[in-house]
């Protein structure tokens, strides 16, 4: 962010500055009168004029000079765009006074790494952490209006990753000729970028839940799918009597029997696990935006299936972190003259989040479920709170015990591993994407849960989510 040159000092310490300026000009007069020295009168009159008449331009070029953000989303909603959309951004710049002013600064306000993430970088790293946007122009213009002139800032912006990012505030400095007094004020309200995850197109996807009567044909289930006929044979003890081929018992004279294939449902409850003792910054942002575009593509494949599909995860929702600590308004009320730092600091973002609410979406069907989800894993962020194994524990209640528990994880400790375990013992389907690039890391996460019948697909790159579901789950 351009850095650009802001007072310090409280209105109210300027207030007394300009009365004790004014207190000392009034004094130099009245000594001039009883001297009869009429350059003491001169130059006290000169300064009281210039302090005077500098507060009042500053105070009106700053009252009459408004921003507008153009084209822009309306209050409370946000603008979905993809990965590298280029969006265009126009703020009017209008003096809506009666007197010109001779400069006014506007800064449309930018988000930024914060400086742990900075320090945290490593060349190992490097090559993936590119900025999530880019700026194409400038974003910062000095300005002079005259009465009525509208001038524009217009900038385009590139979006590299998927992300919620807050756009401005917009913050308009201006001040008087001699630069004795500065102000200023927020010109527009933010507007909030969503871009959406990169969704790859799944060929299949084949893992089932324990729920039968479904798509998926297995080998092994405790009750056949009545609506799938695989053929017939005699019948014998213990065969039910709804399952008497009535027509060929007829044809033949003898009693025969229906044999049904065994069959699951392919929906799944997707879990994400976003927290930072697991999602080290070392393969930041790389491997976190890997598991929301696995999660994105496998609720797509399973949206266009016409089943059902949800989502559950321990990270942060960024709309939810800039509402609690983000824009909150005109900080003119407190101290105009804090209003760039403070606009700033709203476009920052936190080092630390200990976020405790889970974000769970409920198993659902339809393109507005999948455009909700959609949205939902783009604004997935990194969070300091709980842990997966504490989630789990936290949201079983809320988790559907009807869909496949499809868990995407970067590291696997011990608790986890316990905690997946245990799902699959009290009788949850549950299966597991292993984000790592490292092959011994993989084998050793894979060999403890496969050991207890949970499949364990390995995610290393984009390419691999198109065979991450491709193996059929054994029942």
């Amino acid at each position: 962010m351009p850095a650009v040159a802001a007072s310090t000092t409280s209105p109210t310490a300027t207030a007394s500055s300009t009365f004790t300026v004014i207190a000392i000009c009034a004094g130099v007069m009245v000594l001039g009168l009883i001297a009869g020295a009429g350059l003491w009168m001169t130059a006290a009159m000169t300064v009281a004029l210039v302090v005077g008449g500098g507060a009042f331009l500053s105070t009106q070029w700053s009252d009459f000079v408004i921003a507008e953000r153009e084209d822009a989303p309306g209050v409370g909603q946000d603008m979905a765009v993809v990965i590298g959309s280029r969006i265009p951004i126009s703020i009017a710049v209008t003096n809506q006074g009666r007197l010109p002013v001779v400069w006014v600064l506007a800064e449309d306000l930018m988000p930024r790494l914060t400086a742990s993430e900075a320090e945290e970088t490593d060349s190992t790293s490097e090559l993936y952490r590119a900025a999530p946007l880019t700026i194409d122009g400038p974003r910062l213009a000095v300005m002079t209006l005259w009465p009525g002139q509208t001038k524009h800032l217009r900038y385009t912006i590139v979006c590299k990753r998927r992300g919620y990012y807050q756009i401005g505030p917009t913050v308009l400095e201006t001040g008087d000729p001699v630069g004795m007094y500065r102000r200023y004020r927020l010109g527009t309200r933010p507007m909030f970028l969503c871009v959406l995850p990169k969704i790859e197109l799944l060929s299949t996807y084949e893992i089932g839940s324990r729920r039968p009567i479904g798509e998926i044909r297995i080998r092994s289930n405790v009750m056949p799918d009545p609506t799938r006929l695989r053929g017939i044979r005699k019948w014998q003890t213990g065969d039910p009597m709804r399952s008497v081929h009535w027509a060929a018992t007829a044809r033949t004279g003898t009693l025969h029997s229906k044999i049904y294939e065994p069959s699951s449902v392919i929906g799944a409850t997707i879990v994400v696990d976003m927290h930072v003792s697991t999602n080290p910054n070392r393969n930041e942002p790389f491997r976190t935006d890997l598991s929301i575009t696995a999660a994105a593509s496998i609720a797509a494949a399973l949206h266009d299936a016409g089943e059902p599909f949800g989502l559950a995860t321990n990270g942060r929702d960024a709309a939810d972190r800039i509402r609690e600590e983000g824009f909150r308004g005109d900080h003119r009320v407190s101290d105009p003259f804090l209003v760039r730092s403070s606009a700033g600091a709203s476009a920052a973002m936190r080092s630390e989040n200990d976020r405790l609410r889970p974000v769970v979406m409920d198993v659902d069907r339809g393109p507005l479920h999948l455009q909700q989800m959609t949205r939902t894993l783009a604004r997935l962020e990194r969070t300091d709170g709980l842990t997966l194994p504490e989630f789990l524990i936290e949201s079983e209640s809320r988790l559907s015990n009807e869909t496949t528990l499809l868990v995407i994880l970067q590291q696997a400790p011990a608790e986890t591993i316990g905690a997946l375990v245990g799902f699959a013992r009290r009788g949850w389907a549950v299966s597991v994407i292993l984000n790592s690039l490292d092959l011994d890391q993989y084998t050793s996460v894979a060999g403890p849960l496969m050991a207890e019948h949970i499949q364990v697909a390995h995610l290393s790159d984009e390419k691999s989510i198109l065979d991450v579901c491709r193996q059929q789950m054994m029942r």
